[in-house]
C-alpha cells in the first residue's frame, strides 16, 4: 500500500501545472546551464520512472530529500510541525470521544424525544459542513461576536497553545461527532432491542449498569471501526483547518509546498499520512479483541 501510495503521489504531483525550477528562481530569468544544474541537483533530471525508481532507493534508506525552497531536510521539516497537528487531532479525537459518544448513548436511551431530534439536527450539520467552512463559522462567532476564543495563531507555551488549539479542534471534530454519534445511537438501539437486555431488566439491573457494561461495550465494535477511519479524516482535515486558521502545523507545511511545488515534501508528508492511516487501521483490528472477547487472533 505504501509503496502504490508514493507511485501514485510521485506521478500527480509531477503531473500538475508548474516547474520547480522556476517557482524556486522566483521567475527571474537564468542561463541554461544554471536552470539545468538546479534540475540535476533537485533530482529532476530524466524521464518520471527513473527519477521515482532514484527517489524509491533514497527514501528506503531514510533519505526523502531536501526542500527545494527551504533547502531543509524534509524529516526535520516533518518533524518540527508534526507535534502542534498531533496535538490538534488529539484534542479533536478527545472531544469526539467525550461528546459523540454520551451523545449517541442518550439519544437510543430516549429515542424519539427532544434530545433525540437535536442530536439528529446537530448531526445533519455537521455531516453537510466542510471542516474550513466551519472554522470560518467559529472564527466569526466565537473570536469576533463574543471574543470567547483566539482566531488564529498557534499561542506559546502549553496552556496558551491549549486555548489557541480549542476553535479549530472543535472545527475539526464536528464532523467526526455527526457520524460517530449516529453510528453509536444506531448501534445502541440495535443491542437494546435485543432479549438479553430485556433478560438483564427482568434480573432487576440498574439501567445505568445495563446501559454501560452491557448495551454499550457491545455497541463498540461498530463505533470503533467508524472512529479510526474518523482519525485519518481529521488527519486530512487538518490540513484544511490549520490553512484557515493560520496555524503552523504539518497542514500549513503541505499547503505551502503544494503551491510552490515543493515536491519531496508533498511525497514525504502524504507518505506519512499513509503510515498513520494504515497503522490505526491496525490498531483497530487489534482492539475488536479487547472490546469482544469472542474475537480472538491467532
Amino acid at each position: 500500500m505504501l509503496l502504490f501510495v508514493s507511485f501514485v503521489t510521485f506521478g500527480l504531483v509531477r503531473l500538475a501545472p508548474g516547474d520547480p525550477v522556476t517557482i524556486v528562481l522566483g521567475g527571474r530569468r537564468v542561463d541554461p546551464a544554471t536552470a539545468d544544474a538546479l534540475r540535476q541537483q533537485f533530482g529532476l533530471v530524466g524521464d518520471p520512472l527513473s527519477q521515482y525508481v532514484a527517489w524509491l532507493g533514497r527514501a528506503l534508506q531514510g533519505d526523502l530529500g531536501d526542500s527545494y525552497r527551504l533547502r531543509q531536510d524534509v524529516v526535520d521539516l516533518i518533524g518540527g510541525r508534526l507535534p502542534l497537528t498531533l496535538e490538534l487531532v488529539g484534542l479533536a479525537i478527545l472531544i469526539t470521544i467525550v461528546v459523540a459518544i454520551p451523545l449517541g448513548v442518550i439519544q437510543a436511551h430516549r429515542r424519539d424525544s427532544g434530545i433525540d431530534y437535536a442530536g439528529s439536527l446537530l448531526a445533519l450539520i455537521g455531516l453537510s459542513s466542510p471542516v474550513y467552512f466551519t472554522a470560518i463559522v467559529g472564527v466569526l462567532v466565537f473570536a469576533v461576536w463574543l471574543g470567547w476564543l483566539p482566531a488564529f495563531g498557534a499561542g506559546r507555551g502549553f496552556l496558551d497553545q491549549f486555548y489557541h488549539l480549542i476553535l479549530p479542534a472543535c472545527a475539526l471534530a464536528l464532523g467526526t461527532i455527526a457520524l460517530t454519534s449516529r453510528m453509536t445511537r444506531s448501534a445502541m438501539i440495535e443491542q437494546l432491542t435485543s432479549d438479553y437486555i430485556e433478560a438483564a431488566r427482568a434480573k432487576g439491573l440498574p439501567e445505568r449498569s445495563i446501559l454501560v457494561k452491557h448495551a454499550l461495550r457491545n455497541a463498540l465494535i461498530p463505533v470503533v471501526t467508524v472512529t479510526s477511519l474518523q482519525v485519518g479524516f481529521l488527519l486530512v482535515g487538518s490540513v484544511l483547518v490549520e490553512a484557515t486558521l493560520g496555524l503552523g502545523g504539518l497542514g500549513s507545511l503541505i499547503t505551502d509546498a503544494i503551491q510552490n511545488r515543493d515536491y519531496p515534501v508533498i511525497q514525504a508528508s502524504v507518505l506519512l499520512l499513509a503510515v498513520a492511516f494504515i497503522l490505526l487501521n491496525l490498531l483497530t483490528d487489534l482492539l475488536y479483541a479487547v472490546i469482544d472477547p469472542r474475537i480472538r487472533y491467532e
